[in-house]
Order: structure tokens, then C-alpha cells, then sequence
């Protein structure tokens, strides 16, 4: 975990009212991070979300999507401070958001950081104290100190 994201990637409040604003949202901060256009990775954002959603459940959302301009994969994660729908497969409203992307040759590598990634936020306990910080630095710090349990 430690490999995709840093304080700096970490939304600890972030505002939306929809899913829409959510994703325009984090390819802001995505374009922040990486240096690309925030509107070719919205656009991305979209396309992978018109496929399905990425709504997996338990109000997590693990929007995805890759680029070629990338040379490495990058995590984003978003704290919701309300939940907003976001069409997802148990039908309940969205507050963790766990961005990810990653290069367009970085099949094992993109798919290894959504297994991650998916692992880590099943976790319910994990999720409790993520929605119970407000700082991007204790986010941080759950997302990474927990990572050695859940890489066995």
C-alpha cells in the first residue's frame, strides 16, 4: 500500500453530493499527483464506470481506470464526509473511495493493487476507524500500517 499512495493522496473530508462530483473530485487530485490533464482522467473515470459500477458494497467505491501516460500505479484514497449514492451493487450509499490508476501496460501490477486494495477495505473494523478519522494523516496511517496483515 505503501507503493500507492502518500499523505498527499489522502481526501480526509471530501465534499460531493453526487458521483459525478466525487469523481471529478479525485481526477483533480489525481491530476494534482501525476502530472495528467484532470479531465482525460475524469474521462477515464467515466468509461470504466459506464461499463459497471464501481460501487462494490458496503459503501465503498474503487473507481479505476488506466492511462498510458502513467509510469507507475497510483492510489488516491477519499473519505466522504456524507455518503452519496453511487449506483452500487448493494444499492447503499458510497463514503470510502479508493481511486486507483495505473499505466495502460500494467495488467498483473493494476490488478494486484485492486486485489489489495479490495482485501483491505473488506475488512469491516478497517473501515470503522477510516470513517471515524478526519485527518489525511491517520487515514494514512491505517491504510498503511495495516497493509502487513493483509499482504499475507
Amino acid at each position: 500500500m505503501i507503493e500507492l499512495i502518500t499523505p498527499a493522496s489522502i481526501i480526509a473530508n471530501l465534499r460531493a453530493s453526487n458521483k459525478k462530483q466525487a469523481l471529478q473530485e479525485l481526477a483533480r487530485k489525481a491530476a494534482e499527483l501525476t502530472g495528467q490533464h484532470e479531465r482525460m482522467i475524469f474521462d477515464v473515470l467515466l468509461e470504466r464506470e459506464r461499463l459497471g459500477t464501481t460501487g462494490v458494497g458496503q459503501g465503498i467505491a474503487i473507481p479505476h481506470g488506466k492511462l498510458s501516460s502513467l509510469n507507475r500505479v497510483y492510489g488516491i484514497f477519499a473519505r466522504l464526509e456524507r455518503a452519496i449514492d453511487f449506483d452500487a451493487i448493494d444499492e447503499q450509499p458510497v463514503d470510502l473511495m479508493f481511486l486507483l490508476l495505473a499505466p495502460e501496460q500494467a495488467g498483473a501490477d493494476h490488478l494486484k493493487a485492486l486485489a489489495r486494495v479490495s482485501r483491505l477495505l473488506r475488512d469491516n473494523m478497517i473501515c470503522e476507524k477510516l470513517r471515524g478519522s478526519t485527518s489525511a494523516d491517520a487515514i494514512f496511517a491505517l491504510l498503511t500500517q495495516t497493509d502487513a496483515s493483509h499482504t499475507a
